[in-house]
């Protein structure tokens, strides 16, 4: 260990947000890691202690804990909701993250996807060769937002959702929308992308990933953003059956869109709409995606995941609808290791299915 300091003791965090956390303990329960390993370290609360003792300078920056925990962190945020003095434990880790891993400190997988997330016009591109959606901007007070990585990893998604709401614009040259850094040690550039995003979209953005809906929310006002489930919220149609039955379909929540935006009964209500909903046990808890984090721990994202696909195996359903493309991405990888007879949609597909 080396004997960095930290530059100015509270100099890292905003210090009424640290002070806010009063160390009840509720969030403790709540946690997927600290329900993992029960260590209190790898609980909000202790992750609060460690964040307070590096902000004063007790511990060094280099602590292997603090360098450990920073990155074993979902950042679900389902500590948000239960905690009753309101910590904002979301902002503190970016804050977090965003001095714990400066430069080199920042894992290699991640400095390869913000660099990857900074090229728009390789997204857009890969979005016009993978089929996403594109119509050029109009006169229209909504947007839809394709995503910088959905766009070409999930392109039917985008094709789904402006079949379910042709009234959108889908101007084709918009970027990412700084999810990603934010989330990552990079907050300031998030916000910017984030504020770049707002100016190239007109009116409301839709949006069909819970993650980016969060973020876009916190920089742009709650009044700018709406997750598609949201804005569909009472107008599907139809019914997706399997034979002469209705099909039977789960939900998983996206974290942010649950814990930041408290958006979980719409999703539900549209499901429900159109297919025999089935909540399943751990629906609201983590899936392990947590954007970055299944590259960056793989092992530890399937320690949190293989119990949902254990109360999926166990459900009898058909489907299990995500509401954000790196939950899809999780779900379908672990289903498939399982060889299940389980799908996994985007609710789009799911919403869309049932209206053709």
């Amino acid at each position: 260990m080396t004997s960095e300091k930290v530059p100015q003791a509270g100099s890292i965090f905003d210090p009424k947000l640290l002070s806010r956390c009063i160390s009840c303990g509720f969030c403790l329960p709540a946690c997927p890691t600290y329900a993992l390993t029960g260590d209190e370290a790898s609980s909000p609360r202790g992750r609060i202690t460690l964040m307070r003792a590096l902000d004063s300078g007790t511990l060094p920056p280099d602590d292997p804990t603090l360098a450990e925990q920073a990155s074993f962190c979902l950042g679900c945020r389902a500590c948000e909701p239960v905690c009753p003095a309101g910590v904002q434990y979301g902002e503190l880790l970016e804050q977090w993250r965003g001095f714990q891993w400066r430069g080199r400190r920042r894992p290699l997988v991640v400095r390869f996807l913000i660099f990857a997330a900074e090229r728009a016009w390789a997204h857009r591109i890969a979005g016009r060769l993978r089929g996403a959606a594109h119509i050029p901007a109009a006169a229209s007070q909504r947007s839809l937002m394709l995503g910088c990585f959905e766009r070409s990893l999930f392109p039917k998604v985008s094709r789904s959702a402006l079949a379910l709401a042709p009234e959108l614009a889908v101007p084709g040259s918009q970027g990412c929308c700084g999810a990603l850094h934010a989330h990552n040690g990079e907050p300031e550039r998030g916000r910017q992308l984030a504020e770049q995003l707002g100016a190239q979209l007109p009116g409301q953005i839709v949006t069909t990933s819970g993650g980016c809906a969060a973020h876009l929310a916190a920089v742009l006002g709650r009044d700018r953003v709406a997750e598609l489930s949201e804005y569909l919220r009472g107008t599907v149609t139809g019914q997706v059956r399997i034979g002469d039955r209705q099909a039977r379909v789960a939900l998983q929540d996206s974290c942010h869109l649950r814990n930041g935006l408290d958006v979980w009964r719409e999703p539900r209500a549209l499901v429900s709409a159109v297919a025999e909903y089935v909540e399943l046990p751990g629906a609201a808890r983590c899936c392990g995606a947590a954007g970055t984090y299944s590259l960056v721990r793989p092992r530890d994202s399937r320690r949190v995941l293989e119990p949902k696909i254990d109360e999926i195996e166990a459900a009898g359903i058909d489907y299990v609808v995500a509401v954000n493309p790196g939950c899809l991405r999780q779900l379908r990888q672990g289903l498939r290791r399982r060889k299940s007879t389980v799908r996994a949609l985007h609710i789009a597909d799911l919403l869309r299915l049932a209206a053709d």
